[in-house]
C-alpha cells in the first residue's frame, strides 16, 4: 500500500496501538502502525538459555527505550524511614535526602511494554471506576464496567488468558478461556500464611497459557516473563493481536520509525504526521484518521510538540488537561529468607494475588486500595547474581558456602496500590533537553501525597505480616515507592469524560474537538485502580473503540 492509501494511522504498537491495529484490520480498514522501536524476534533476542541471562534482564536494543527527564522530586522525611528502600547487603539504597528517580521502565517496540511486562491480566474492579462520585478523588469513569465486560471477555480470548473460577468483584459473563495456573510450591507457603492472617490468596489471572492455545504453545516455568518470552507463550500483544493483525493483510508496521509532530489544520482536523523514517530522513503521512497510542508519558509529550496557530497551547489540550492528573506506580516489596529452601526461583512469576484490600474504600482510614502478590521475579530474586549483590554478603569460600544456604530460600511479598492524581505530580516538556529529532523530552514531576505514604504504610505492614506468618526470618531487602521513583504503570495525562472543559477525549477515545482524533492507551484512564495491572483494560477499551469507529 502507498501511504495514501490508509484508512488509520495508529501511532505506538503497545496494549493500545495493537489492539486498534487488529480491530480494525478485521473489519478490512487498511492500517498503518508507526513504531519508534525495532520489532523483536522471541527466538532469537530473548536469550535465556545463554549464562548471562540474568546479568542482561530485557535485551533492550537501540532505540528500544526512550529518554525522559525528571523535575526534583520531594525532599524525605526521617520520621518516615521505615518507608526507605535498603537489602543486607547494600543497606539504605537511596542515600540523598530526596527521593530519586530511577527509571520509567518501558519498551519502544513493536508489542510495546508488554514485551517485558508480567503478564498479569486484570479487570479494573468496578468501584474503581466511580472515584470522584463515590469519594471525592480522581475523576469518574464515562463508561460503566458493564459496558466494558463484553471487551474484556473478547480481550481474554485473543490473548489466551488463564485464570480462577471465583471473579470476586469483577463479575464475569463467561469463564476464562484457560484454567489458572497451580500455585507454585513458595506461593503456596505465601497463600496458607495469608490464610492465617484471614486473607484469602488464589491463583493470578495471567496471560501465560496453562495449555497449547491458539497456534502457541503452553508455559514452562521458567519464571522470567519480564526478560521476554521466548516460547511465545507470555500474551504479549507481538504474538496475539498483531500477528492477527498482520495475518489479515490490512495492516502494516513500520518500526524505527519516529514520529515527531502531528499537523492540524483549521477545520479541526489532523492533517498528517510529520515523522523521522528509519533510514533518518523526514516523511509527512496523511492521516484520515489518526490513533495515538504512546502510553501516558510519550502521549502527552507529542501533543504538547505539535502546539501551533490552531493549538496554541499543544493537540488536544483544550481543556489544560493534557499531561495532568498522571499517576504512577505505588508500588511496595518485602524480601525475606525462609527456614526451609521452597525453591522460589522456579515457577510462574506472580501466580497467586490476594484482592482483600483491592476496593477503594477496602483499607481502613484511606481512599484508595491496593493488591498483594508473590514478586520474587519481580524483585528480581530468582537468580543466584542477585543473591549475591544483595542478599549474601561477604568473599571467598564462606561466601560461597552462605549462597549455597540461602539460594532459593527467598519469598517476597509485592504490593501495588492506588495512585490519586494531585497538582504536584504531570508530565510536561524539558524547556532544556530534546532528543536526536530536536523535540523536547518529556519532564515527568512526581509528588506523594498524605494519602499515598498513608496506602504505602499499609502495604509494608501487610507484606511484612505475610511474611512473618510464614515462618521465615528477618527480612533481608525492600523496596518502595518513597524514595524511588521506579514505574511500569503509568495512567491519566489525558484523561476521558463526558465533559471537554474538564476532559480530553470521551468515553471512546476521541478528541473532544479534533474529529478524527483518537487517543487509545493508559493516559485516558481516569483512575487507576487498586493495583490492578492495566494491559487488559486498555485492551478492552481499544476493542470498543475500533467497534465505534467502524460502526459496528
Amino acid at each position: 500500500m502507498s501511504a495514501d492509501e490508509y484508512d488509520v494511522v495508529i501511532i505506538g504498537s503497545g496494549a493500545g496501538g495493537g489492539t486498534m491495529a487488529y480491530a480494525l484490520g478485521r473489519r478490512k480498514w487498511r492500517v498503518l502502525v508507526l513504531e519508534a522501536g525495532p520489532s523483536f524476534d522471541p527466538s532469537k533476542d530473548y536469550k535465556l538459555h545463554t549464562e548471562g541471562w540474568e546479568q542482561q534482564q530485557f535485551p533492550h536494543k537501540p532505540s528500544s527505550e526512550g529518554r525522559q527527564t525528571f523535575a526534583e522530586l520531594q525532599a524525605l522525611d526521617p520520621a518516615l524511614s521505615d518507608l526507605c528502600s535498603w537489602n543486607s547487603v547494600e543497606g539504605r539504597l537511596n542515600k540523598q535526602s530526596r527521593r530519586l528517580p530511577f527509571k520509567y521502565h518501558h519498551v519502544r517496540g513493536v508489542g510495546g511494554s508488554t514485551l517485558a511486562f508480567t503478564g498479569e491480566s486484570h479487570r479494573l474492579h468496578p468501584e474503581s471506576m466511580q472515584m470522584r462520585s463515590r469519594f471525592g478523588v480522581a475523576a469518574d469513569w464515562p463508561l460503566t464496567y458493564d459496558m466494558l465486560e463484553p471487551f474484556y471477555c473478547e480481550a481474554e480470548r485473543i490473548v489466551g488468558v488463564a485464570g480462577p473460577a471465583d471473579s470476586g468483584a469483577r463479575w464475569r459473563s463467561e469463564p476464562y478461556p484457560l484454567p489458572p495456573h497451580e500455585l507454585g510450591y513458595a506461593s503456596q507457603q505465601i497463600a496458607s500464611a495469608a490464610s492465617t492472617l484471614g486473607m484469602k490468596w488464589g491463583p493470578n489471572a495471567r496471560a501465560a497459557l496453562s495449555e497449547p492455545y491458539d497456534h502457541r504453545p503452553n508455559c514452562n516455568y521458567c519464571a522470567n516473563c519480564n526478560r521476554g518470552c521466548p516460547r511465545t507463550d507470555k500474551g504479549s500483544v507481538d504474538v496475539t493481536f498483531l500477528r492477527k493483525a498482520v495475518a489479515s493483510g490490512y495492516c502494516t508496521i513500520r518500526s524505527g520509525v519516529v514520529v515527531t509532530r502531528l499537523e492540524v489544520g483549521a477545520d479541526d482536523r489532523v492533517t498528517g504526521v510529520h515523522l523521522v523514517n528509519a533510514e533518518g530522513h523526514d516523511e509527512f503521512i496523511v492521516t484520515p484518521k489518526l490513533i495515538v497510542a504512546c502510553g501516558a508519558v510519550e502521549t502527552p509529550r507529542l501533543l504538547l510538540a505539535s502546539a501551533n496557530q490552531y493549538a496554541p497551547d499543544g493537540l488536544a489540550n483544550e481543556s489544560g488537561q493534557v499531561g495532568r492528573n498522571f499517576m504512577e506506580t505505588l508500588a511496595w516489596s518485602s524480601s525475606a529468607l525462609h527456614g526451609e529452601n521452597v525453591g522460589s526461583f522456579r515457577g510462574l512469576p506472580a501466580d497467586s494475588i490476594s484482592w482483600d484490600y483491592n476496593a477503594p474504600d477496602a483499607i481502613a482510614g484511606v481512599v484508595g486500595g491496593c493488591r498483594f502478590s508473590t514478586g520474587v521475579a519481580e524483585a528480581g530474586l530468582n537468580g543466584p547474581v542477585a543473591y549475591a549483590q544483595r542478599i549474601v554478603g561477604g568473599w571467598g569460600r564462606s561466601h560461597q558456602a552462605a549462597m549455597r544456604e540461602a539460594f532459593g530460600r527467598i519469598l517476597t511479598v509485592g504490593a501495588i496500590g492506588e495512585s490519586l492524581p494531585n497538582t504536584g505530580t504531570f508530565v510536561d516538556l524539558d524547556p532544556n533537553q530534546v532528543d536526536s529529532n530536536g523535540v523536547a523530552l518529556a519532564l515527568i514531576h512526581s509528588q506523594l501525597e498524605p494519602m499515598d505514604l498513608e496506602r504505602l504504610t499499609f502495604m509494608r505492614t501487610t507484606a511484612r505480616a505475610i511474611l512473618q506468618a510464614t515462618g521465615a526470618g528477618d527480612v533481608v531487602e525492600e523496596y518502595g515507592s518513597y524514595d524511588f521513583f521506579s514505574s511500569t504503570h503509568v495512567f491519566g495525562t489525558c484523561r476521558m469524560g463526558t465533559a471537554a472543559d474538564d476532559s480530553v477525549v470521551d468515553s471512546f477515545g476521541r478528541s473532544h474537538r479534533w474529529q478524527n482524533l483518537h487517543i487509545m492507551d493508559a493516559s485516558i484512564f481516569p483512575s487507576s485502580g487498586g493495583g490492578e495491572s492495566p494491559s487488559l483494560t486498555i485492551e478492552a477499551l481499544g476493542l470498543r473503540a475500533a467497534d465505534h469507529i467502524a460502526g459496528v
